[in-house]
C-alpha cells in the first residue's frame, strides 16, 4: 500500500495557477480511476482533477478558495497500485485491462440452470437501438453468452460498470450517452461527466417547466456565474482601454457561395464534416493580415509589438448563453481544408466545455460571425490584448447594380457587411478601413478553381 500524491497538472503556457472551487471528494472517500475529485479555475477556464489511481483519499492540502501553483500537490490518495516506495504495482493501463474485463463479465449473459428469454437479454442491455444491431436474438442455452462485440452501443465506445449503471438507472440512451464528451483516457466517459450531463439535462428541464407554469410578474434577478463575471470584467476593461473605432464594409459574395455550394457535398463525404463560411472567411482574413500586420499586434507599456505567430481567435457562443475564444495557432500555415477542420473541431468542443487552457490563449486577432444569429453586421469589442476584430453580418440576398462593359443593369447578388473595430491608439482610420476593404477584396475575388 502507497501513496499517490495529486497534483496541480500544467494547463497551458500562460497559466501558473488555478483556484480550488470545490472538492467533489471528503477525506475518507474511496476514488476511482480517472475520477474527479477537486474543480478549479482559472481566469482562462474552468475544469476538474482526476485521479490517474483508484484508493482512498486520506489528505487535502488545500480549501476551497485557495490559490494553488501547477506542480503542487493537491491532494493525498491511499492505493494498492503503488507500494511503499512509491513503485507502480498495477498501471493504470492494466487497470483499464481489468474494467474492461469486468465490463465483459457483466455484459455477458450466462445461465447454469434456466434458458434465458429474449426479454431478459433486452433487460440487460437496456437500449433498443443497440437490439437493431444484432442479426438475430434466439432462446439462449447454458452454455450460450451473448459476444460483447455485439452489445457495444453504434459508436464502438467503452463505459465503465459505474457509467452504464447509472445511464441505465436514470434512463439515459446510448445515442444521449454516446453524445457526452469524455475526459478521461482516450476520452472515456467518466462518472463525473455523466453526472454533469445529468445535472444540465435536469436544470434544462427545470427551466422548461418555469417558462410553461411561471405567472409571477416580479422582477427576476439573476446572479452572474464565473463565466458571466469574467466575460463582464474583460469586456468593461477593454472599453476602457482601448479608443474603440469602427470602419465597415459591403462586400458580395456571390461567387464565394456558388464555390461553397459546389464544394460542400464531395467535402462532407470526404471528411464527414460541414463546409462553413466560417473558414472561408478566416482565410481571407489571415491573407489581409499578412498585408497589414500592425493589425496583428498588441499594446505593452506604450510599446506596440508585431506578433509573429498568427493565431485567430474565432468567437464562439455556447449553450449557457456566454461566449469564448478558442484559437486557431498558425492560422496562416493552414490551407483551406486545415482551417475548415480546425473550425469545426475547436467550436464542436467548445460548446460541450471540453476545450483545453490552452486552447483559448494567445489569440492575435479575432474573427466573430454575428451573422449566424441573422444579424445584419455588429460592433464588437475588442479582445485584449489584441487591437482589432472583426464581425461577419449575415449573407442576404439583395438587388445589385451590375457594372459590365455593354453597361450597367440591376440583378440579384449575395451581399454581407464587414464590420472592423480597430483600437485607434494605433491604428488610424486610413490602415482600419484599408484592411477590412483588402478582406472584402479577398472574399471577391474568390479563386474559383481551387479546390478543398
Amino acid at each position: 500500500m502507497g501513496k499517490y500524491q495529486l497534483k496541480l497538472p500544467k494547463m497551458g503556457e500562460s497559466i501558473a495557477e488555478a483556484t480550488i472551487t470545490k472538492w467533489l471528494k471528503d477525506v475518507g472517500d474511496n476514488v476511482e480511476i480517472d475520477e474527479s475529485l477537486v474543480e478549479i479555475a482559472t481566469d482562462k477556464v474552468d475544469s476538474d482533477v482526476p485521479s490517474e489511481y483508484k484508493g482512498k483519499l486520506i489528505k487535502k492540502n488545500f480549501e476551497v478558495n485557495d490559490v494553488v501553483k501547477v506542480g503542487e500537490v493537491i491532494a493525498e490518495i491511499e492505493t494498492d497500485m503503488i507500494d511503499n516506495d512509491n513503485t507502480i504495482i498495477k498501471s493504470k493501463e492494466i487497470k483499464d485491462e481489468i474494467m474492461v474485463e469486468d465490463a465483459k463479465d457483466e455484459i455477458m449473459v450466462e445461465d447454469a440452470k434456466d434458458e434465458i428469454m429474449v426479454e431478459d437479454v433486452k433487460d440487460e442491455i437496456s437500449n433498443e437501438d443497440v437490439l437493431q444491431d444484432i442479426p438475430s436474438i434466439e432462446l439462449l442455452d447454458k452454455d450460450d453468452k451473448v459476444d460483447i462485440q455485439k452489445t457495444k452501443s453504434k459508436s464502438d465506445k467503452f463505459y465503465s460498470p459505474l457509467v452504464k449503471n447509472i445511464a441505465k438507472k436514470e434512463k439515459v440512451s446510448s445515442h444521449e450517452l454516446d453524445s457526452i464528451i469524455g475526459s478521461g483516457k482516450d476520452g472515456r466517459v467518466t462518472k463525473q461527466d455523466i453526472l454533469s450531463y445529468l445535472k444540465s439535462r435536469s436544470n434544462n428541464l427545470k427551466d422548461n417547466i418555469q417558462v410553461e407554469t411561471s405567472s409571477s410578474r416580479e422582477d427576476q434577478v439573476l446572479e452572474l456565474d464565473r463565466m458571466g463575471k469574467i466575460i463582464f470584467d474583460h469586456m468593461s476593461s477593454s472599453k476602457k482601454i482601448s479608443a474603440h473605432v469602427q470602419s465597415f464594409v459591403e462586400v458580395d459574395v456571390s461567387n464565394l457561395w456558388d464555390w461553397r455550394e459546389k464544394y460542400k457535398k464531395s467535402f462532407f463525404d470526404n471528411e464527414g464534416q460541414r463546409l462553413t463560411f466560417t473558414p472561408l472567411f478566416i482565410d481571407a482574413v489571415v491573407k489581409s493580415l499578412k498585408d497589414y500586420p500592425i493589425l496583428n499586434s498588441s499594446v505593452v507599456d506604450e510599446k506596440v509589438i508585431i506578433k509573429k505567430s498568427i493565431n485567430i481567435g474565432m468567437a464562439t457562443a455556447v449553450e449557457n448563453g456566454n461566449l469564448i475564444v478558442p484559437v486557431i495557432r498558425n492560422a496562416d500555415h493552414l490551407n483551406l481544408k486545415g482551417l475548415t477542420l480546425a473550425v469545426n473541431d475547436l467550436s464542436t468542443r467548445a460548446r460541450s466545455n471540453s476545450l483545453k487552457p490552452d486552447e483559448i490563449t494567445d489569440g492575435t486577432y479575432t474573427v466573430t460571425n454575428v451573422g449566424n444569429f441573422g444579424s445584419i453586421m455588429g460592433t464588437p469589442i475588442i479582445n485584449q490584448p489584441q487591437v482589432g476584430i472583426i464581425a461577419i453580418g449575415v449573407i442576404r440576398k439583395l438587388p445589385s447594380v451590375i457594372e459590365t462593359d455593354k453597361g450597367d443593369f440591376v440583378g440579384i447578388r449575395k451581399k454581407l457587411i464587414l464590420s472592423h473595430t480597430y483600437d485607434h491608439r494605433i491604428i488610424n482610420g486610413s490602415v482600419g478601413g484599408s484592411f477590412v476593404k483588402r478582406v472584402a477584396e479577398y472574399l471577391e475575388g474568390w479563386d474559383m478553381n481551387q479546390t478543398i
